[in-house]
C-alpha cells in the first residue's frame, strides 16, 4: 500500500531508529521534530506506531525500501535531502552509528542520489 510523504518519512526515520534494537530519547526527539515540521497540527499515528511495532526486524529492509520509492516519488530534491539530514541526525543522536544504523542511512543515500543524477 503506499503510504504519502509525511507517513512514509514517518516510518523510514521510525526504521532507522529500530535497526540497532535499542531505544534512544535523543533519537525520539529528532523523529518528533520532524514531526513537527511535517505535521504542523497534531496527527495521530497510533495506526502506523502499531503496524511498525509489528514489523519483524527481516522485513525492515523491505518496508524501508518501500517508503523510500513512497517518499520519492511525492517529494522534491530538497526534501529528500533534509529527510537524508534527519536520519543522519538521528543515528548520532545516541553519540554512535551502529553497523546496521550505517547500512539503511546508505541505502537512502544511495538510491535518492544516484536516482536523481
Amino acid at each position: 500500500m503506499k503510504k504519502n510523504k509525511p507517513i512514509a518519512g514517518y516510518h523510514l526515520l521510525m526504521i532507522l531508529s529500530a535497526v540497532d534494537g535499542k531505544f534512544s530519547v535523543q533519537e525520539d526527539l529528532v523523529i518528533e521534530q520532524w514531526l513537527e515540521k511535517e505535521f504542523p497540527l497534531r496527527v495521530n499515528l497510533d495506526k502506523e506506531t502499531e503496524y511498525l511495532s509489528k514489523l519483524k526486524q527481516d522485513d525492515y529492509m523491505i518496508h524501508f525500501q518501500s517508503c523510500m520509492t513512497d517518499f520519492y516519488q511525492d517529494s522534491t530534491e530538497e526534501e529528500r535531502n533534509e529527510l537524508i539530514e534527519y536520519a543522519i541526525r538521528l543515528a548520532k543522536a545516541d553519540k554512535t552509528i551502529t553497523y546496521e544504523e550505517n547500512i539503511f542511512i546508505n541505502e537512502l543515500f544511495n538510491e535518492w542520489t544516484e536516482t536523481s543524477i
